[in-house]
């Protein structure tokens, strides 16, 4: 049976109650730190912490409907709810102040959130790997047989490639937790970097270099690229399932439990509804960084062009990239190898997968390149048409048997020795996603 995920933590993440808090523990680490320079009275933002506040979403969006501006709705539902100290907060602030400090704090927890996901991803990853360390496969190019590989080889691409995957994501997340408290056009014109300093330490958070009035975005879309490009390795993955699992293939296949359905028609179907399902939400996570590159370009020092468009992307973004790794584990966890058929394609082209090695044995006996290729072509063609098998062929060619020994053509077609560095390939995949 398919778990059946709920973004619980996702959204309570992007909940309305976190996000005011949120702005609010900005307004308390400013004010403490204002404190620190004489600009507030000292312990105004313990004062306000002592008190039993439970900030109303509702009621803040009833005073926006009239303020038309949503900072100024939080502000006065804090003062109705604390009272005089409250007086004291935001002084020397401007709306983005709270709004881009605080989104850096969602964001970097929501990137925390996806980076605790992905952690089982690669493990199960790895147990597969190791699994199938040296289960021999045919390898592909352009979808045509190549040379050998082993599943466990095909299954380490994946594992390197969402290592690296992690790591951008880490990069991307410490980027964006950056906050800005440095007034209207970013100049401190009323506060100092000093207090911003202070303040944003309290929070966890690194100092924008240079912000106009807002924190510029391109750390935003280094950030939402990142989250794609995660996507985009399950992705690939999710395709090289739904390829394995095709009936002309099957060497591998998603989990099928009982009682469960493939087709309201065709009682036979198994379809790989996990894998296809992951790749469409990539797409989403793709459209979702456009957004983000298109938020880059503001007007002057600011404008909110961006905000809407963050107001959406963020929360469902982070959300759909959570969903995707926990399913994407679920599929790894649960995929179904079968060595015997991956064993029976690799022996489909009746031994054109050895082509190289005989035509690197022509050479070294010295036939110059471009003669060796005709010889072993022309013997590969035919096999690839069904005329033979292509040891055979090729022991049959007088031309080959004039240079090249049965013994020095029979290694060419040792498997064993094609595959002979690939579990150190696969090692240093495991040992780098650890």
């Amino acid at each position: 049976m398919i778990p059946r995920y709920t973004p619980a933590a996702f959204s309570a993440l992007w909940s309305p109650e976190r996000r005011f808090q949120t702005w609010l523990d900005v307004e308390l680490a400013a004010c403490a730190s204002m404190e620190v320079e004489g600009l507030v009275p000292a312990g105004t933002a313990e004062r306000i912490r002592a008190l039993p506040l439970t900030l109303d979403p509702a009621r803040i969006d009833e005073i926006e409907r009239t303020t038309r501006h949503d900072v100024i709705a939080f502000l006065t539902h804090v003062e109705e709810l604390a009272g005089e100290p409250a007086r004291w907060l935001h002084r020397g602030m401007t709306s983005s102040d709270v709004l881009d400090t605080s989104f850096a704090m969602l964001l970097r927890d929501a990137a925390t959130m996806c980076l605790d996901r992905l952690e089982p991803l690669l493990a199960a990853l790895r147990d597969q790997v190791e699994a199938h360390r040296g289960t021999p496969m045919i390898g592909r190019s352009h979808g045509i047989h190549a040379e050998p590989i082993t599943f466990g080889l095909a299954l380490a691409g994946h594992l390197a490639e969402l290592t690296r995957a992690r790591a951008r994501l880490r990069t991307a997340r410490d980027e964006v937790a950056v906050g800005s408290l440095s007034g209207a056009v970013g100049t401190y014109a009323h506060l100092s970097p000093a207090f911003e300093q202070r303040a944003l330490a309290a929070l966890g958070l690194g100092v924008e270099t240079v912000a106009t009035q807002v924190i510029p975005r391109d750390r935003h879309a280094a950030y939402f690229s990142a989250l794609a490009v995660v996507a985009g390795a399950i992705e690939r993955f999710a395709v090289q399932v739904r390829h394995w699992q095709r009936s002309e293939l099957m060497e591998a296949e998603e989990a099928f439990a009982v009682g469960q359905k493939g087709s309201s028609a065709m009682p036979h179907k198994r379809n790989p509804i996990l894998s296809e399902n992951l790749c469409g939400l990539a797409r989403m996570m793709r459209a979702y960084a456009g957004a983000a590159l298109e938020n880059t370009a503001l007007w002057h020092e600011r404008d909110i062009s961006h905000s809407s468009a963050e107001r959406m992307l963020a929360p469902d973004a982070t959300t759909t990239l959570g969903f995707m790794l926990e399913r994407a584990t679920t599929l790894v966890k649960g995929l179904v190898v079968y060595p015997a058929n991956l064993r029976e394609n690799l022996d489909l082209a009746r031994g054109l997968w050895a082509s190289e090695a005989v035509l690197l044995a022509l050479v070294a006996a010295g036939t110059g390149r471009q003669e060796g290729y005709v010889m072993v072509q022309r013997n590969a063609m035919r096999a690839w048409k069904g005329d033979g098998d292509f040891r055979a062929l090729l022991g049959e060619d007088a031309d080959v048997g004039a240079r090249l020994p049965a013994a020095t053509l029979d290694a060419c077609f040792d498997l064993a020795h094609a595959l002979r560095h690939v579990d150190a390939v696969i090692s240093r995949a495991v040992e780098a996603s650890r």
